[in-house]
């Protein structure tokens, strides 16, 4: 294979992030250079998920030294590193220092922010944009642009819906980076996908290997009509028969009952001589749920007094303290 593929981090290694270094002969991009934690059944992360968001964020930082170009597919707060003055202590660990030292001197490959885009990540583009350009190499906004670096082709589609159509939570795209006979289609947030509309894009695209979230089985009934989650289900089956290398990740490991759709996907795919996989998996590491077991975590392993103190601390305060862990 002349594309490799290093997973960087996701819920199955205990962190939502969807983050990727992906190298060719002509060419690092480091993809969605963003990691986050967060709050679940009103309960704080548990210390091994700091532990976790510890590694992702210096693998992260190791893999911005070697890249060429970083990407940022949308505004949510796991996909990019934001350019926050003080610390987020609590969800992200981002800040402006972090920022730079991930983006500084790089060509930032950016979801237009102007456009095709909900209110919230409009106004955090903005805010990134004024804010990196003062440490960044240059940053392209390309939606549906495609740059060519040697015998390598960068394709950015146009504005995808966040898992269904309508959605509120807005707009991101989907990269290509093809060489030869290769192609890896890195599609963050799609959810499935859940929009059939993108469905056929990817199957139009013919990756060999594909990135994606799986459908959020956590929000069913809650933020996502059931029937939606079922549909982006079946369309994700009908990826698994037909891409060779599928990497599912992100939403679909929120929630202990992924796996069990996991596996049925692994088998369907193997029925048509294809993988399907875990960010995990494809590091021959064993699933790490953590925000899914949290409580579990939390019964089994207490945190001890001093973790407890910090979290108790006034929310003001806590924000700007990274907990002891």
């Amino acid at each position: 294979m002349v594309i490799s593929y290093r997973p960087l981090g996701g819920e199955s290694l205990g962190v939502r992030s969807l983050a990727a270094l992906v190298e060719t002969p002509d060419l690092r991009i480091l993809l969605d250079a963003g990691a986050s934690l967060a709050m679940r059944s009103r309960t704080l992360p548990h210390p091994q998920e700091y532990k976790e968001l510890e590694r992702t964020r210096n693998r992260i930082r190791e893999a911005a030294r070697v890249a060429d170009y970083v990407s940022i597919s949308h505004y949510h707060f796991d996909h990019y590193t934001a350019t926050w003055k003080n610390v987020d202590a609590v969800w992200t660990w981002s800040s402006y220092d972090v920022a730079q030292e991930i983006y500084g001197g790089k060509i930032v490959l950016a979801k237009e922010y102007r456009s095709g885009i909900n209110p919230s990540q409009r106004e955090r583009g903005y805010i990134f944009g004024k804010m990196a350009k003062d440490f960044v190499k240059e940053i392209v906004y390309v939606d549906g642009k495609r740059i060519q670096v040697g015998d390598t082709t960068l394709s950015f589609s146009g504005p995808m819906p966040h898992g269904e159509e309508g959605t509120q939570l807005g707009y991101v795209l989907i990269t290509s980076i093809s060489r030869g006979s290769e192609s890896i289609l890195h599609c963050s947030d799609v959810q499935g996908p859940i929009s059939t509309e993108t469905r056929d894009f990817i199957l139009a695209s013919k990756p060999t290997t594909l990135i994606l979230s799986g459908p959020p089985l956590y929000l069913s009934g809650f933020k996502v009509d059931p029937p939606s989650v079922r549909r982006g289900i079946r369309n994700l089956e009908k990826l698994a028969r037909v891409v060779p290398v599928t990497i599912v990740d992100h939403h679909l490991l929120r929630s202990i009952e992924g796996l069990a759709t996991l596996g049925k996907l692994k088998g369907i795919a193997e029925k048509s001589g294809n993988s399907l996989k875990t960010n995990a998996e494809y590091l021959n590491r064993e699933n790490t749920l953590l925000e899914a077991e949290r409580m579990r975590i939390y019964e089994e392993n207490p945190p001890d007094k001093d973790f407890l103190k910090w979290a108790r601390m006034r929310q003001s305060k806590r924000a700007k303290t990274i907990p002891p862990y």
